[in-house]
């Protein structure tokens, strides 16, 4: 990983993230990288989901966004050989069929009734373009090519007001599951 991370600032009125938690968090991944180990510092799963305020002048998104994809792949591949080492090559790979055969029961339920839906008034992501995403994981979990786990991070659903749409936080839950898995077999 290199040092300090310097992105863009965005201009004018365009909201960016707050640059003292990127720097805040870089340095910890950094350490944390570095000293190769999540006790007391981050995972994967922590790149995944950490999250920034939006202010003016701030990091530019795109950019960070990026740097926390290669990021969380770095630690992805680091914690795959942790548990391959201590594994072993055979099992940690059936460890992650495992994990895959858990996206299975949710992409097995019919289109439009995969996720809970979400609560009146509240914001939801369209049925039908999750369902979609969800039938290309399972064409990718039966051994189809064309989608990879960059493409489910930047999966953006229009949104759809409670019934009528999927509750984001069950679909995110899921997506983040799938690029966990699929990350991680580029890995195997």
């Amino acid at each position: 990983m290199s040092p300090g991370p310097t992105f863009e600032r965005t201009t004018g009125f365009r909201r960016g993230y707050a640059v003292e938690q990127v720097e805040e968090f870089f340095a910890r991944a950094r350490v944390s990288y570095e000293t190769g180990g999540p006790r007391g510092g981050v995972s994967s799963r922590d790149v995944r989901e950490v999250g920034f305020d939006l202010v003016r002048r701030g990091y530019d998104v795109q950019m960070v966004d990026a740097a926390l994809d290669r990021m969380e792949d770095a630690f992805l591949r680091r914690e795959q050989e942790v548990v391959r080492g201590r594994l072993g090559a055979d099992r940690a790979y059936a460890e992650l069929a495992a994990r895959a055969a858990t996206l299975r029961p949710r992409l097995e339920r019919p289109e439009g009734d995969r996720f809970e839906r979400a609560a009146p008034g509240q914001p939801g992501y369209d049925p039908t373009e999750v369902d979609e995403l969800c039938d290309r994981i399972g064409g990718w979990l039966d051994g189809e090519h064309g989608l990879g786990h960059d493409d489910l991070r930047r999966a953006v659903f229009t949104t759809r007001r409670g019934d009528h749409g999927y509750a984001e936080h069950q679909v995110d839950a899921f997506i983040d599951r799938a690029v966990e898995v699929m990350a991680s077999s580029a890995t195997v």
